[in-house]
């Protein structure tokens, strides 16, 4: 079990196979997954954990799975993926729990550590969180950490435009140039 890092109330690790029923759970939750307009297919989750798989070979990031340091609880998936935003690679922090463990600071307690892991390990110089305009917890997560709305997007998914907010946080003294 490969553990990236510690908070005080969690770890988060690489996912692994055996994690499927898990991602399942929340992936295959309709109110879990509003902000994707559809919970997934068994395909869909199998496709989702093998791209998190690759992630972790082709960028040695990805979202890792959240578990409970004192129950040893599978929480959810949080962590530090590559997304295309309008034709830009970012380094996106993104998470997702399981609707049982929700409003109890997991999310911004793991979204933190990937925030101090991102600038403090991976050396970033910016974090962005790409969030659904009406995924207002989502938002207060990313607001949590510090981060400001850059711009309102619109990303194309099953089908849809779906406009999200840009979240980010930059190291003080750096600069982003759109494109670099």
């Amino acid at each position: 079990m490969n553990v990236i890092l510690n908070t005080p109330r969690l770890m988060l690790r690489e996912i692994v196979r055996d994690d499927r029923t898990d991602m399942a759970e929340i992936l295959q939750d309709p109110e879990a997954m509003y902000a994707y307009e559809h919970a997934f297919s068994s395909g869909e989750v199998d496709a989702w954990l093998d791209r998190q798989l690759r992630r972790y070979e082709q960028d040695g990031h990805g979202l890792w799975a959240v578990i409970c340091r004192e129950s040893g609880a599978w929480l959810g998936m949080c962590g530090l993926t590559i997304q295309n935003v309008e034709n830009t690679r970012e380094l996106e922090v993104g998470y997702l729990f399981k609707r049982r463990f929700w409003h109890r600071g997991y999310a911004r307690e793991a979204a933190a550590g990937c925030r101090d892991y991102a600038f403090n390990v991976l050396g970033t110089p910016r974090l962005v969180a790409c969030v659904r305009v009406n995924n207002a917890p989502s938002r207060r997560v990313a607001e949590s950490l510090g981060m400001k709305v850059e711009r309102i997007f619109v990303k194309h998914y099953y089908d849809m435009d779906m406009p999200h907010a840009l979240y980010v946080l930059e190291l003080p003294g750096t600069a982003h140039r759109k494109g670099k």
